[in-house]
């Protein structure tokens, strides 16, 4: 029987970039908030050594999907002649800042490790996973944190089991693109933890870069304002397109879903402190 492990969607609270770094990489600062919405990925041991994608993704090809490049990574780390059929049902929208490539690729390399039975530390699966993308640390880490360098320094938070209301427009923005734009802001002054214990300053840097490419973000971002009992101004997450507006109970959630116009699509989802990939 093939083994089901959850990979859930984050939200980034805020989105300081602090400076950009010789490797190309920016270094930044950010709350990471784990979300109950998750992809479902499946895990069949072949005894062949052999790794293929069985079903799911049909739209990237195999040489490119993160779970791939993740479960190949691990193998030729781990040296196991054991290989996996994965399959992965998607539910977290592609290239919106949920992180949803991240996380299927920490949810491999964590599934995986254990059904190898290669026993390598978070460390060491984090040194692999953030060769595949910055943002795989943190669901390897499994725990809503603070965040800094490239988002791979991480300090773990507790925080509210609140609501949120993520919205897309359906459409994919380029992380290479934002972070080369000239409308990116930079906040070069560094923040402390403690400073953001009531989001002072929720600011994301990529906002006006990501309104550029896809002016549509600002009208949903206007819209989520007229929302009732929401708790902070309405965000965007990572480099966008997804924004998102936070409340203190499910059912104000749900009414400002229903009310979204059609040509948007959302969701509800309640904060998470640990990834249920870990349990």
């Amino acid at each position: 029987m093939p083994n089901i492990w959850l990979s859930p969607a984050k939200i980034n609270l805020f989105l300081h970039i602090n400076s950009k770094r010789k490797d190309g990489y920016h270094n930044l600062q950010s709350i990471f908030q784990l979300l109950d919405y998750c992809d479902e990925l499946s895990f069949d041991i072949r005894q062949d050594s052999v790794i293929t994608r069985t079903s799911g993704n049909e739209s990237i090809p195999q040489d490119q999907d993160l779970i791939i490049r993740a479960a190949k990574a691990l193998q030729q780390a781990t040296g196991t002649k054991l290989g996996a059929d994965i399959s992965v049902v998607k539910r977290i929208p592609a290239g919106g800042g949920l992180g949803g490539g991240s996380s299927n690729a920490a949810t491999t390399l964590i599934a995986l490790n254990q059904l190898w039975d290669a026993n390598f530390s978070k460390q060491q699966l984090s040194t692999i996973g953030l060769k595949l993308g910055a943002d795989v640390p943190i669901f390897i880490a499994g725990h809503s944190a603070w965040a800094e360098g490239v988002g791979e320094i991480l300090t773990p938070m507790n925080l509210p089991k609140h609501y949120f209301l993520v919205v897309s427009i359906n459409k994919h923005i380029s992380t290479k693109e934002i972070f080369s734009h000239k409308a990116l802001t930079m906040t070069s002054q560094i923040g402390k933890m403690s400073d953001f214990s009531e989001l002072i300053n929720p600011h994301n840097d990529c906002l006006e870069a990501a309104i550029d490419l896809e002016g549509e973000i600002s009208e949903v971002l206007t819209h989520l304002k007229s929302a009732k009992n929401y708790l902070y101004q309405p965000r965007m997450t990572g480099t966008g397109s997804c924004v998102f507006v936070e409340f203190k109970h499910e059912k104000d959630a749900l009414v400002a879903l229903d009310n979204l116009p059609k040509q948007w699509s959302g969701f509800v989802a309640q904060a998470l402190n640990t990834s249920p990939a870990l349990t």
